[in-house]
This record gives structure tokens, C-alpha cells and sequence, in this order.
């Protein structure tokens, strides 16, 4: 079926993709000499052998392509009190890290100061996918895991996780688990 064939229009699918929760990220490089990045919901891990991330950043972002030139890129996972900086990120500004404080990750890549962790990547391969590339990171190095709620995006707007739902934390091997389940037939 292509597009003009659809039974459903733009707005729809937007609201029926909106009922799936996402992370919140910021993807960073440094091209030219100063830095770049965008906020970004379409990231996820790939594979664990090798290590590879994946993120989907729209084929005219100005953005992208400073980062693909650069080669690399750092993913900034945000933490639920950094829902401003998400804002400034998925915004047209000229300079987004203007008032900001960063370091720099092993690779080059701009760490945005108070993240919950961060994945240092290479450009592995990128491939068009409608309006969107779809780019495939070899993860390079990780930052450490910090303790704060991650910043979420449901139904249109920024959420977090409730402590007092969350119940008891899983046990680590069940975590361990679901991350290197054997049967990948059964995972889409």
C-alpha cells in the first residue's frame, strides 16, 4: 500500500503512534569545530553483539547532516527534570547549547551536563526510510548509569515514572534475561 492509497490520514497515525512511550534522548556531535544536536524519541538498542544503537532523524535535518558528517555521534539520554533542555533541542534555535555545560565523551561528542547516561557511537551505516533516515551506531564507550527518573514522552506530552507505581525493582537476572532472551523469533 503507498501512502496516497492510506485509509487514514497524517493526523491519525501521529495519535495512534503517540500511545507508544518513549524515551528522550538529545543526539550530539561536534562538526566544524562547534557543536550540534536534536531531540530525539526514535532511538533504541539493536544489538548486543556487536553493540549497536539505532536513532531516525528526519533526511532535511539540518542537524543530521552536520552529524553525519562528522561520522559520530553521542546519544544524551535526558532525566525527568531536563524536559527544558528537551524543548531547546526539538526547537529550530542557532545555538542550543548556549547557557548549557558539557563535556566532551571519549569519541568527541558533546555529554550534556546532568544526563541519566550516554552512548558514544560511530556511524556504522545509515538507510532512507520514508522521510526519515534510519542510522546505525556502533556503540564506542558508555557513561555511567545515574539514579534520577528518565524523561518520557506519551500522548503528546513529557511524563515520568511514578515511584509509588513502580512496585518492587525486578531481580536482575529476569532483567539480564529480557535484555539477551535466546529465542529472537519470538521478539519483533
Amino acid at each position: 500500500m503507498t501512502s496516497t492509497e492510506a485509509t487514514f490520514d497524517s493526523a491519525q497515525f501521529r495519535s495512534i503512534l503517540g500511545q507508544f512511550g518513549t524515551g528522550v534522548t538529545i543526539v550530539t556531535a561536534v562538526s566544524g569545530g562547534a557543536p550540534v544536536g536534536f531531540a530525539c524519541q526514535s532511538f533504541a538498542a539493536l544489538s548486543l553483539d556487536p553493540p549497536l544503537v539505532l536513532f531516525c532523524p528526519g533526511r532535511h535535518s539540518r542537524a543530521w547532516a552536520a552529524i553525519e558528517k562528522s561520522g559520530r555521534f553521542c546519544v544524551n539520554v535526558l532525566a525527568d527534570h531536563q524536559r527544558d533542555v528537551s524543548s531547546v533541542f526539538g526547537s529550530r534555535g542557532e545555538d542550543k547549547f548556549a547557557g548549557l555545560t558539557w563535556f566532551t565523551s571519549p569519541g568527541g561528542s558533546p555529554i550534556l551536563d546532568g544526563v541519566l547516561t550516554w552512548i558514544d557511537c560511530t556511524i556504522e551505516t545509515v538507510h532512507l526510510g520514508g522521510d526519515h533516515c534510519i542510522v546505525i551506531g556502533r556503540v564506542e564507550s558508555l557513561g555511567q548509569l545515574g539514579h534520577e527518573r528518565p524523561l518520557l514522552f506519551y500522548q503528546g506530552a513529557y511524563t515520568s515514572t511514578d515511584a509509588a507505581d513502580t512496585g518492587p525493582a525486578p531481580d536482575r537476572n529476569d532483567l539480564e534475561a529480557f535484555l539477551t532472551w535466546p529465542r529472537h523469533d519470538d521478539w519483533v
